[in-house]
């Protein structure tokens, strides 16, 4: 946004006297940043950075009145007679609510429409160039002044009626661009009885338009709903100043003020006679009071803040304030629709204040851990527990072609409820209804570029269809290919097959049935809600176990076991036979190897098992190793094994 000093002295004159670099410090400490200074024609012009949320200060006055409040100084009063309001000349209707208050005036020229040199200038300064048309640089210089949109019709252009409505279908705009709009029904126009004549806050139409042949003009102040401002000017592409004003929220108090400046500058600038000036609609209610205690204004400055300070500063921003045991009662002004809740006055009045008065202070180094969730526990268990099976995790789009999503689509989950209004293409235009779709995808590349087995999954949402739209619902894709074994003479090679998948599911601790789909010969796949999979138990982050900087110790044990010997038996036996003696330098116990030959007796195999040793306070001797090792023999020779 472009300020010129000057202007903004005229505005708030205790700014009088102080150099350009006092003043962009100041803007930037009220969290406005000056990006810019330019040597304007009649005074430094400065690019202020103001936040889309401030709509209040994209003008002279309204930046000014910031400042204002915090210098606690006075604002210029405003030199706007109000005008006498009589009977409507011309009709007015509101036939739609996103319309509220519309105040016009009706206006006779006088011989000359020659815009004042100074006001030319200011403009130019503004980005904006004179047209040397009275109403239209006085609408303009208004605009950049005051922040409230105007414009001027001419009067002897107008067919009947001004009505404020929704526009028809097939109906069509010719703006002030010079450019042919089509509207549609979701338009906020202003038209007579012949058609529109302009686009409701955005911009006016070509055929009303003021020549310098035009001698009556009619004047327009409204206040219109900003959603319905901003859903127009983003429809038709046309951002305008008018419409990056009434988009952010304009003043709706300031409809009739803005209608009586526009109409004195004509006067002045003009000789034009007032006809006559009339108001359709009313403002809209004042905002609800808003609650804030002195807790809360203590917990946001992180001190002490008493709260007769904080309600001045509140007052000097134009807000109504009363005070009552220990809580402000606050009703904002009619131009800050960004204040709504609590937390907003809190941040005003340490904005105001000063950040740099807020103490610095360390955040707590050290604190005991909050619990971890179970929706982030359980993904996170899944990926591991899959990565260690010899699963690769991906990640693919969460959006499919119409083509894919119908092949995995259930019945009762149509695409029209998952289709995007504006994809980026076809390919992308619907939001998956399974994962399958793309683990397919990327497994056919893998096997087609040579892998010899693929194993994916992906943990991501799938959608459902609903009556309030898309549902989202966090799932497990798995899915399976290629050739098993075969690295070796003793192991087969065999394809993989839907039982392998079942395993897995089995694994993970699926409580239902699950159903294996074969994608393409040899790929098989299936998709688990994590709804059926149980929740992790271990909700708390577990505690940092120290690294032993003393030396691990193995030691080898071949036993011959009867072929019919479960493994896992005979390790258990073992393990707790070996941590009875060992106690915490027992760290672990495994099968590195089978061997089963001929040569061996018959229904015996040979099992060598591996057994780690390692303790925290020294380093263990080999006395005490085996002794360890000589209780797991002991374990290993009461089931049937013996020392090979």
């Amino acid at each position: 946004m472009r300020i010129e000093i000057k202007a903004l002295q005229q505005e708030l004159p205790a700014l009088l006297g102080q150099s350009t670099t006092a003043l962009c410090e100041l803007l930037a400490g009220l969290g406005f940043p000056v990006d810019a200074v330019e040597d304007g024609a009649g005074s430094p012009v400065l690019e202020v950075d103001v936040t889309a949320n401030r709509g209040d200060v994209m003008s002279h006055r309204g930046l000014a009145r910031d400042v204002a409040a915090r210098l606690d100084a006075s604002l210029t009063p405003l030199d706007a007679p109000a005008l006498s309001e009589g009977a409507a000349l011309l009709p007015v209707r509101l036939e739609d609510p996103a319309c509220w208050l519309y105040a016009t005036a009706l206006l006779e020229l006088g011989s000359s429409q020659a815009t004042p040199a100074a006001a030319q200038t200011f403009l130019n300064a503004m980005g904006s160039t004179a047209k040397n048309l009275a109403p239209v640089d006085a609408s303009n210089e208004l605009l950049h002044r005051n922040g409230h949109p105007t414009h001027a019709f001419d009067a002897d252009t107008l067919k009947g009626a001004i009505i404020v409505r929704r526009a028809k279908a097939g109906e069509k705009l010719v703006t002030l661009d010079g450019v042919e709009r089509a509207l549609t029904a979701d338009d906020l126009i202003i038209a007579d009885e012949s058609g529109p004549i302009a686009l409701a806050g955005v911009m006016g139409g070509d055929p009303t338009k003021v020549t310098p042949d035009t001698t009556r003009v009619l004047l327009e102040s409204a206040y219109f709903d900003p959603r319905t401002v901003r859903a127009m000017a983003r429809r038709h592409n046309l951002h305008t100043d008018a419409s990056h004003r009434f988009g952010r929220g304009a003043n709706p108090a300031f409809a009739r003020i803005g209608r009586d400046l526009l109409a004195k500058r004509l006067q002045d600038w003009a000789g034009a006679r007032l006809v006559g000036a009339w108001t359709a609609g009313d403002a809209p209610p004042a905002a609800k009071p808003i609650a804030c205690t002195q807790t809360l204004l203590e917990a946001v400055a992180g001190e002490a803040l008493p709260l007769a300070e904080a309600a001045d500063f509140l007052r000097r921003l134009g807000c109504l304030v009363t005070a009552d045991s220990g809580k402000l009662t606050v009703i904002p002004p009619s131009w800050r629709h960004d204040l709504s809740i609590p937390e907003d006055l809190a941040e005003e009045v340490l904005r105001l204040r000063g950040y740099d008065r807020i103490p610095s202070a360390l955040p707590p180094l050290e604190g005991h851990p909050d619990p971890l969730a179970q929706v982030y526990l359980q993904p996170r268990n899944l990926s591991r527990r899959l990565a260690n099976l010899g699963f690769h995790q991906t990640v693919t789009l969460g959006f499919i072609s119409p083509e894919l999503d119908a092949q995995f689509a259930t019945h009762d989950n149509p695409a029209v409820g998952r289709t995007l209004t504006n994809p980026l293409g076809m390919e992308y235009s619907v939001m998956r209804a399974s994962l399958l779709a793309s683990l397919r995808a990327a497994a056919e590349l893998n096997l087609r570029q040579g892998a010899k087995e693929v194993r994916l999954f992906e943990i991501a949402p799938v959608f459902f269809s609903g009556h309030q739209g898309p549902k989202e619902t966090m799932t497990l894709g798995l899915i399976w290919g290629g050739t098993l074994g075969g690295e070796d003479p003793l192991t087969k090679a065999r394809p993989v097959q839907p039982a392998d998948l079942l395993g897995i599911a089995r694994d993970l601790g699926c409580r239902d049935r699950v159903q294996v789909r074969e994608l393409s010969p040899g790929l098989f796949a299936l998709e688990i809600s994590l709804d059926d999979l149980e929740l992790p138990k271990d909700r708390v982050i577990p505690a940092f176990s120290p690294f032993s900087r003393f030396p691990a110790l193995e030691r080898d044990l071949s036993l011959l076991v009867d072929l019919d010997k479960p493994y896992r038996g005979l390790a258990e036996a073992m393990s707790m036979a070996v941590l009875m003696a060992a106690g915490e330098a027992f760290r672990d116990l495994h099968c590195v190897d089978i061997f089963r030959h001929k040569s061996l007796p018959e229904g015996r195999q040979a099992m060598l098992i591996r057994l780690r040793f390692q303790a925290h306070d020294r380093t263990l001797t080999s006395e005490e190793v085996d002794a360890w090792v000589a209780a797991a023999l002991t374990a290993a020779k009461a089931l049937g094994a013996e020392l090979r």
